[in-house]
């Protein structure tokens, strides 16, 4: 079958937006389709821009040139054709459901609610059309739900290559491996480690696009006096590495602010056998880990996460056995490559 996988992109911008579309390429050229795929770029930081963006994908027409086209990141999902599956990653959430937050970052006035009507009628169009139509997580399901009235399936996207994951034992460190960003919360966990008990360690990797973020953390380590307890590694690091460090881990954490899924590094640490840190707000990555199961759920408090770190610690038993648990997971909400294709496919 001649497939195009289509996508918006953020230029010199990598994460799991791109990943989950790369992948989702090799493997479905592993099954023997030819596979073509198309970016592209978005700017999301002018609103006032996106419905004249939004218009380029609807303008895309790819009717008579593929067998079928798989789209993901919004606005892809615009571009037309009768057999159009989309699997659907987020909203522009902007003009959906942080609308009434302070996120939002433009005023509530008739332009900004007359562009937000034309945004989420055209959204609604295009996620209506499809052949078949998932998201990546519940929680972006949900969304779909309330804000466009349509009832998409679940279907969770996986790691490509998970064989370098494994086990090596418990070691003394809480492993936060993920893009320094503030809604991706590495300093809660760094303010939680001023208020621990146990001998546990903290080891943070990864670096992101806003190096004040980064500067502000190696601060806190110095003004707190926490450099017998933290390592801080700003830069990218490898798949070796992130394996290595996983593998000795006690646990990993991953603390997003209202994350759209589980997120790669709850993954990550599954594969690796270890239990996942995580708050009551952290969205999606719920989907995933049940508290006293497979991993801790704190409110996002640094008291209340060093309480669940202490707890991680002393009781090394439980924490190896939540670890087990992880991996099972990952087979229950079946989080496999097969299952992806087979249903996209359908």
């Amino acid at each position: 079958m001649r497939i195009a996988i289509c996508s918006s992109f953020v230029p010199f911008v990598n994460g799991g937006a791109r990943f989950i579309v790369e992948w989702l390429t090799t493997r479905l050229r592993e099954h023997g389709h030819t596979v073509e795929l198309i970016y592209l770029p978005m700017n999301e930081t002018r609103p006032e821009s996106l419905l004249r963006q939004m218009g380029a994908y609807r303008m895309m027409d790819l009717s008579h040139s593929v067998d079928r086209i798989i789209t993901t990141r919004p606005p892809s999902h615009l571009i037309q054709h009768p057999k159009k599956v989309v699997w659907f990653i987020h909203h522009f959430r902007l003009f959906y459901d942080l609308w009434d937050t302070p996120h939002r970052g433009f005023p509530d006035d008739p332009r900004h609610r007359a562009l937000r009507e034309a945004i989420v009628r055209a959204d609604t169009t295009g996620l209506s059309e499809a052949h078949r139509l998932f998201t990546n997580s519940q929680v972006v399901a949900d969304r779909v739900k309330r804000f466009n009235g349509l009832a998409p399936e679940v279907l969770y996207p996986p790691l490509l290559k998970v064989d370098h994951f494994h086990d090596a034992g418990q070691g003394d460190e809480i492993v936060y491996i993920c893009r320094t960003e503030g809604h991706k919360r590495q300093h809660l966990l760094l303010e939680a480690f001023s208020h621990v008990k146990t001998p546990v360690k903290l080891r943070i990797c990864g670096t992101g696009f806003n190096p004040v973020y980064g500067e502000q953390m190696r601060e806190y380590i110095d003004r707190h006096g926490l450099h017998d307890k933290v390592t801080y590694i700003d830069r990218w690091i490898s798949e070796e590495e992130k394996a290595s460090w996983l593998s000795t881990a006690l646990a990993a954490a991953y603390l997003p602010e209202d994350e759209d899924s589980y997120g790669y590094p709850s993954l990550e640490a599954a594969h690796s056998r270890k239990p996942i840190l995580t708050t009551t707000d952290s969205g999606g990555v719920l989907e995933f880990v049940e508290h006293g199961r497979n991993g801790a759920i704190a409110d996002p408090d640094p008291r209340a996460i060093a309480e669940a770190v202490d707890q991680l610690w002393t009781d090394k038993a439980r924490t190896a056995a939540m670890g087990v648990q992880a991996h099972e997971r990952v087979k229950e909400l079946k989080i496999d490559w097969s299952h992806v294709v087979e249903r996209l496919l359908s």
